[in-house]
């Protein structure tokens, strides 16, 4: 019977959720109930302020508590200094609070929250818990899947802190931001499920935008991105990132995200 539940939702996450799975941000929906999801994200951007690239490398754990309640935690690694340090980590949650699903879609709610902290030097106006800054981090996320295509929109308030030891806030800039999100993404391959340990191809875009709510600063990104889903456990992200509009002193906005993840199904009884 156990291992008829783990096919069942191998081939249920291949067939129905696969292209939700997006490269930047999260969808409503969570990682099934009782399982485990390693992840190596790795992202390349071109400096602007001087000469080089800025690498990030950030290592994930996310755990399926129940159907509703997903936990990850994340470790912040860069080589902003010229060689490879970890600045900090974060813990987030996500909740989902409504569902409706039918024989061909479904509709998903979802809040979550975020606290990282991190002890690098502050040299953007951009505010990003995510590897740069020490904060929090709470908001609500839409998605809709219609057959192979999904649509998941988010909004967020983020409250950037001081970079303790050493590097407090500036007090010119602003502390705390709303954040904007809309993902697009369309399973192309294959056309027919015949079985769970088929290859998923998916397509998609992000479109990431970030407002300061002290001066009306603002910024907008977009995000194409190529996705490979290998036998429903292994995935594989390669996406683009660049700066569509900007008011504001970003150090690297344009660059590549690789990320790599295992998820291991049902490891709980």
């Amino acid at each position: 019977m156990r291992k008829l539940s783990i096919i069942f939702t191998l081939f249920l996450l291949q067939g129905l959720a696969a292209q939700e799975l997006f490269v930047v941000t999260d969808p409503a929906s969570n990682v099934p109930a009782g399982s485990l999801g390693i992840r190596l994200g790795q992202s390349i951007f071109k400096e602007q302020m001087k000469s080089g690239y800025s690498y990030h490398l950030m290592p994930e754990v996310t755990w399926g508590s129940n159907k509703n309640l997903m936990l990850r935690t994340s470790m912040f690694v860069s080589n902003r200094n010229s060689q490879l340090v970890t600045e900090g980590g974060s813990l987030y949650a996500k909740y989902r609070f409504f569902s409706t699903d039918d024989l061909n879609s479904h509709f998903r709610l979802a809040a979550f929250g975020r606290y990282s902290f991190n002890n690098a030097d502050i040299h953007q106006e951009t505010i990003e818990i995510m590897g740069h800054n020490t904060g929090f981090e709470t908001g609500i996320v839409a998605t809709k899947l219609i057959k192979k295509v999904a649509i998941s929109s988010s909004v967020s308030f983020e409250k950037a802190l001081d970079n303790k030891p050493n590097y407090p806030f500036p007090s010119t800039q602003g502390d705390h931001a709303t954040n904007y999100s809309l993902s697009f993404g369309k399973l192309m391959y294959p056309k027919k499920y015949t079985n769970f340990k088929q290859t998923n191809i998916n397509l998609m875009v992000e479109f990431i935008g970030q407002t300061i709510n002290e001066n009306g600063k603002s910024y907008l990104d977009a995000v194409p991105a190529i996705q490979f889903i290998i036998q429903s456990q292994a995935r594989i992200d390669i996406a683009y990132r660049h700066e569509l509009y900007s008011s504001m002193l970003r150090s690297a906005p344009n660059g590549i995200y690789l990320n790599l993840e295992y998820t291991f199904f049902n490891i709980t009884k």
